[in-house]
């Protein structure tokens, strides 16, 4: 018997999808019969991306910048205006700026944790309070990074700010599990994204190298012997955001080729 998804004419939302890891989930959900709003902050990246996904199902887009209640607010109820409701909430969101501890300043912590903590925390409360009013239940997926479990040098507000997010999907978890939904948790490991040439470079202007040497580098520490990809991590969040996942709830799940050293 196949594997269906349960996807077909679902309403999903995926935040900060405009490029990179929101962007291939986007795909991934349109190319199993989903139903999408998409989010940006920036109103010429979401045009481009909306006009490159449309070609693959429904999608509509909103310009919210995810540090604002006010616009969290509207980004929830436009969604809800387009689709009738929430099904699935992914929450991708952009990176704090590389750098290490001591050159963090009081407002790169504040703009790390209104992004990283207080933001996700948020969207989920208002997406929880219409999953619930909707009485279908739903799926949240937060995406994190294995900075959380391995704390990477020169990105510190990430490696920890990012930590809240464990947190919130536990708790999520535990608390909306009887009302029928179901909250996970991703950890993309090193993915061919802009993000990790950001990365590579500060890295390597630290080390007296080039971007390169430091990308090659970072290839040989992961046992699949590459990185991944946006189309890789988006297959993953639809499992986690889809009825193929239906008893998982409560999980932290890497996704890194198998670099992750630690256990559990």
């Amino acid at each position: 018997m196949p594997i269906e998804s349960g996807l077909k004419g679902a309403r999903v939302l995926v935040t900060a999808a405009s490029q990179g890891i929101g962007l291939g989930a986007a795909r991934a959900f349109l190319g199993e019969g989903a139903r999408l709003v998409v989010n940006s902050s920036n109103a010429e990246h979401l045009e481009r991306a909306v006009r490159s996904l449309r070609s693959l199902g429904e999608v509509h887009g909103v310009v919210a910048d995810l540090r604002r209640k006010e616009e969290l607010d509207r980004l929830v109820d436009a969604t809800v205006a387009q689709l009738g409701g929430i099904d699935t909430l992914v929450y991708v969101t952009g990176s704090p700026r590389p750098g290490v501890f001591m050159e963090q300043e009081f407002e790169d912590w504040t703009r790390a944790a209104e992004l990283l903590v207080v933001s996700p925390a948020y969207l989920a409360r208002r997406t929880a309070d219409r999953m619930v009013a909707g009485g279908h239940g739903g799926r949240m997926v937060f995406l994190t990074s294995t900075a959380i479990r391995e704390p990477i040098g020169n990105i510190a507000t990430s490696s920890v700010c990012r930590i809240a997010v464990a947190g919130l999907v536990r708790t999520l978890a535990r608390e909306l599990g009887p009302k029928g939904i179901r909250v996970n948790g991703i950890l993309p490991g090193y993915t061919l994204t802009d993000r990790i040439g950001e990365v590579a470079a500060d890295a390597a202007r630290r080390r007296g190298t080039t971007p390169e040497a430091v990308l090659k580098g970072l290839v040989q520490e992961i046992p699949l012997g590459r990185m991944g990809t946006t189309e890789e991590l988006g297959r993953v969040v639809v499992f986690l955001g889809s009825e193929m996942s239906s008893y998982v709830t409560g999980a932290m799940l890497p996704v890194d080729g198998g670099s992750l050293r630690s256990v559990g």
